[in-house]
Order: C-alpha cells, then sequence, then structure tokens
C-alpha cells in the first residue's frame, strides 16, 4: 500500500509531504484548490508522460517519491528481486518500495527504484502492480470495444492465460510473418540460386586447388625453357668436372699438388690447401647433383601443353570472376557458402508450414480456454453490474456482456472474441449497445458500477478513484460512498470527491486547500480530525455558509 508521498516544486505545490492509511481514504476541498495533484504528482512518479509545464514557476526541478510497503505482495517482491532492487535496509516485515521522480525545468527527467537509477518503462511496469487509477473520463472509454474487453479481462482475473494466449499468437504471427519474407526471398533470389549452382558446378569441376596457381606458373616456365636448362647444366658439368681440359676440378688438383710440395717448405700454406681440398669435395658433389639434375630435366611437349592448358582455363575463369587466379579456391569456397544459404532458407521454408499449424493450433486452445473464462465471468459481472445499476437509481436497468467466439473473424492478441457491453437504462427498451442507449448521466452510473466491481477483483494493494462520482448526488452518491467503502475494507482506496455522501464513508478524510503566500499560490493537503470532518462535510452539503443545520446534516452523515 501506498504509506508517504512527497512532492517538491511540482504544478502549484512548494513542499508537500503526506502519510496515507490502508481503507478508504477521501480527499476533499474547494474547486480549484488543486484535490488531483497528488494523484497526478503520484502518476508521474509511477511513468506517466512528463511535462516541463509541471515544474512549479521559477524552480529549476520537480520531485516526487512515493513510498509503499510490499510486505504482503510477493509478486512485487519478486519482480524487486529479480531486478536487484529490493531495499536491504528494511526491517522483517516492513518491506518498502521507494519510487522517485525528478523533472527540471528543461524538460529532462529521470526515475530511480530503491536508489537505482531506472528508466520509465520499468517504473511504469512496476507501477501497474502497485496502483490502479480509475479516471472521471473512463466512462468515455466505456463505449470502446478493446476497453470493455479489458474490463471483462480485469474482472474474470485470468492474467497467466491472457499472457500465455499473447504470447502464443505472437509466435504464430512471427511464424508466419518468417513464411511471408522466406517466399519473398526465395523468389527473389531464384535466378541467383540458379546462377550460384552454375558457378559452383564450373569451379567444382575446374577442381583447382589451394596454391595450385603458382605451381602451375613454375611448372610452364620450367617446362618451356627445359632446352635452354639442359644445355647449361651441360655447359656447367663440362667446365666444372666431365671436360677433357682444363676442367675447374683438375685445375684444382693440379693447385692442390703443387702447394702440398711447398706446404713442407712453408707450413703457413697448410690451411690454403685444406681450403682447396675442401673446394675440390664440393666439386665433387656439386658435379654429382648437376648430373642428377641433368637426368631430372624433360623435354615434354605434351606435359608443357597440358600445363600451359590447365593455365589458360585458370586464367579464363579468373577473368569471368573478376579475381587473380590465385582467388580460385577462396571464391569457389565463398559462392558454395552462398549457394547453402539459400539452400538452407529453402529448408526452412519448407518446414514452416507445420510449425504454423502447430502454433495456430496452440493458440486457438489457449484462445477457447480464454473464451470460457470470459463467458463464465460474463455473466457474473453482468448480474453484479445490474445489481449495482439498481442501486444506483436505475431501477429497471438491465446488463448483459456478449461474448462473441469466432475465430475466423476475431484472431488476435486477445484471443478468438469480440465482448459488447448492451445495456437497457428503462423498462420496455431492449437491450442494445452500451453507446446507443445510454445517456451522459446514465453511462456514468454503469461506468462507475463497473470500476468499482472490475477494480476489486484487480488485487492491486492501492486503488485510486479521482471524480469519478461525477454526474450522481442524492441517495445515488449513498451509494457510490457504500461501494467504495465495502471496497476499502479489503484493498487501500483514495478518492477525489465533492460529494459529501462519499467523502463521509471514507475512513479517513483530506482536505486540500490552497492561499497565497509572497506573491505565490501555495497548495497544502492535510489529515482531518473528527471535528474537522464534520466541518469541511457541513462546506460540501451547504457551500461556503455553514449553519447548524449543516453541521447537524454533517454529523448525521458521519455517524450514518
Amino acid at each position: 500500500m501506498l504509506t508517504q508521498l512527497h512532492i517538491r516544486h511540482f504544478a502549484i505545490v512548494d513542499e508537500l509531504s503526506i502519510d496515507f492509511q490502508n481503507g478508504m481514504t477521501a480527499i476533499t476541498g474547494e474547486t480549484g484548490a488543486g484535490k488531483s495533484i497528488a494523484l497526478d504528482a503520484l502518476s508521474l512518479c509511477l511513468g506517466a508522460r512528463a511535462e516541463s509545464s509541471m515544474v512549479r514557476p521559477g524552480s529549476e526541478r520537480a520531485e516526487v517519491t512515493a513510498s509503499f510497503n510490499v510486505h504482503q505482495l510477493p509478486a512485487v517482491l519478486q519482480w524487486l528481486s529479480e531486478h536487484d532492487m529490493l531495499d536491504e535496509h528494511c526491517e522483517p516485515n516492513e518491506d518498502n518500495c521507494i519510487i522517485r521522480r525528478t523533472l527540471t525545468a528543461e524538460g529532462r527527467s529521470k526515475g530511480f527504484i530503491n536508489g537505482a537509477p531506472v528508466p520509465v518503462t520499468l517504473m511504469r511496469e512496476l507501477g501497474t502492480m502497485l496502483v490502479s487509477l480509475h479516471g472521471q473520463h473512463d466512462h468515455h472509454l466505456l463505449m470502446k470495444a478493446d476497453y470493455q474487453i479489458s474490463l471483462l479481462d480485469q474482472f474474470a482475473h485470468h492474467p497467466e492465460l491472457l499472457q500465455k494466449t499473447q504470447q502464443q499468437h505472437k509466435q504464430w504471427r512471427a511464424l508466419i510473418r518468417e513464411q511471408r519474407e522466406l517466399a519473398t526471398l526465395q523468389e527473389a533470389q531464384e535466378s541467383k540460386r540458379q546462377l550460384l549452382q552454375y558457378q559452383v558446378t564450373e569451379l567444382n569441376e575446374f577442381n583447382v586447388s589451394a596454391d595450385e596457381f603458382n605451381q602451375l606458373e613454375a611448372d610452364h616456365k620450367r617446362l618451356a625453357n627445359a632446352s635452354g636448362l639442359l644445355d647449361d647444366a651441360q655447359f656447367s658439368l663440362n667446365s666444372l668436372y666431365d671436360g677433357e681440359h682444363n676442367n675447374a676440378y683438375t685445375l684444382l688438383q693440379s693447385v692442390i699438388e703443387r702447394l702440398h710440395e711447398s706446404m713442407e717448405i712453408d707450413a703457413q700454406l697448410k690451411p690454403i690447401v685444406g681450403m682447396l681440398q675442401d673446394a675440390a669435395v664440393q666439386i665433387e658433389e656439386a658435379a654429382r647433383e648437376l648430373r642428377h639434375y641433368q637426368d631430372g630435366i624433360d623435354l615434354d611437349p605434351e606435359l608443357l601443353a597440358e600445363t600451359e592448358a590447365r593455365m589458360s582455363q585458370a586464367m579464363h575463369l579468373a577473368k569471368k570472376h573478376q579475381v587473380a587466379p590465385q582467388e580460385l579456391p577462396r571464391l569457389r569456397d565463398e559462392l558454395n557458402a552462398d549457394l547453402a544459404g539459400i539452400t538452407e532458407s529453402g529448408d526452412r521454408l519448407e518446414k514452416l508450414a507445420p510449425e504454423i499449424t502447430a502454433a495456430h493450433n496452440t493458440f486457438l486452445a489457449l484462445a477457447e480456454k480464454l473464451s470460457a473464462s470470459r463467458a463464465k465471468a460474463a455473466n457474473k459481472l453482468a448480474t453484479q453490474v445490474a445489481t449495482t445499476m439498481h442501486k444506483l437509481n436505475m431501477p429497471e436497468g438491465e446488463f448483459s456482456v456478449v461474448v462473441d467466439n469466432n475465430p475466423s473473424e476475431h484472431a488476435s492478441a486477445r484471443g478468438i472474441d469480440e465482448v459488447k457491453f448492451l445495456v437497457s437504462a428503462n423498462a420496455g427498451q431492449p437491450l442494445q449497445p452500451i453507446n446507443k442507449v445510454a445517456s451522459g448521466g446514465e453511462l456514468s452510473r454503469i461506468s462507475l458500477a463497473i470500476q468499482v466491481l472490475t477494480a476489486g477483483q484487480d488485487n492491486l494493494p492501492t486503488m485510486i478513484f479521482d471524480e469519478v462520482d461525477v454526474g450522481v448526488s442524492g441517495p445515488t452518491a449513498t451509494t457510490v460512498g457504500k461501494l467504495l467503502r465495502q471496497l476499502g475494507a479489503n484493498n487501500q482506496v483514495l478518492c477525489v470527491t465533492h460529494l459529501p455522501q462519499v467523502a463521509a464513508r471514507a475512513h479517513q478524510q483530506m482536505f486540500v486547500s490552497k492561499h497565497t503566500e509572497a506573491g505565490k499560490t501555495i497548495t497544502s493537503m492535510q489529515a482531518l480530525s473528527n471535528q474537522h470532518r464534520i466541518e469541511e462535510l457541513a462546506r460540501l452539503l451547504g457551500g461556503d455558509t455553514i449553519t447548524q443545520h449543516t453541521l447537524a446534516n454533517a454529523k448525521e452523515l458521519l455517524a450514518g
């Protein structure tokens, strides 16, 4: 429940701190005093749209802080825990939730839950778990089909079933959307698939391997110059070793023999002779390798032609695909991946049809359960609304809730139903859609009856009724007061009202007033004692002039 609301520099409020109690609290005050300002501030704290005009003129920023005791609200505690926002400083059995919203004169706002900065969406999400707000203009919404089905769902109190139906509908529609997108994509990519298939087949048939083109170039260069390589090898072999006269090896042996004799005379020649002997060994080894190389040179015109053809084909494909010949293996892998992607989307498209059928069937099964729950709640709501209408000075009034189950026409995230509120305000009149037969006053009373009844099913700790009793008076107002008090027996009810009959039924009453101080308008709100309640009720009964008669009437109202 809401325990405290602190407001600074909001609208015409300079600073205001209000403590709230359980049960029904009536908020009254003079016209224009700002009875709804506290509720507007609370709405801002719970994620309502922020506007710079809300900041008190002359102030830099407005600030609203709402404190709730959520000890007996396990769903709220779980939400706070999941978002890591539990207040660790609370005493046992005093779990608090403090929501704060600031708004600058430039229009920038910030939100906090238990000190943690949060986006407005989270404040709004938490707010729906804490407060239910009913306004004086809700009866206009009552004529809209979407609002009627929302009220019925609220009264039926089947949020889990409704959520499952919404999720299943979303999944079903998502599959249909995926099918449509894939079908469009497949149609658009069919020509691309055919081209890719041709290109991949062509490259696969050529079967180029990594680094093959570089090897082809090296092989072609060697084969094309085989005759010259053979001549060079033969010349080099003759010059080094095989030549009959003056080959390098023979000359080197002669030098070694000559210096070997001189080495006996001068030992300094010994390392030189050693180096020359090593050189002779190297020449012998080089000669053997040259001979082996010479034997390996192949004058093969056919192999040369095959290599040239392979290179030509590679260069042709490279030019065709506008890549270097060395890039052909990478290109083939990329085209294969693109083709596989298109093929996979085609396979996915084939699998979607049974998935869509299964998702649709699951949705219909949930929607049927939702319809059954609505039909059961519709009868109960219709009976209770009709009874309440009789109490609200519509003795001949009849009310009916029609649930039209039609999967082919009404399938949506709300299920497969169309809900219609039918009413007959006077004897002898047939039941007709509420927007066609109810006058403004009747519509206001019917709306009030439905709001009170549906709010009682909401299980929200705090319910706010902002001048929902507009258009009623006398005995009807007394009945409205009794209904709200009954609602306040198990819930916290805040009611902004101008009717003494309603205010008198509250467990406690708060008075809103305004005055001018230093040229500025100041709004204040204070809890009324029993005597002050009598005086305020007398004012509501008789206007500014309070007489002994109105005071007596006020005492009687409060005692009743």
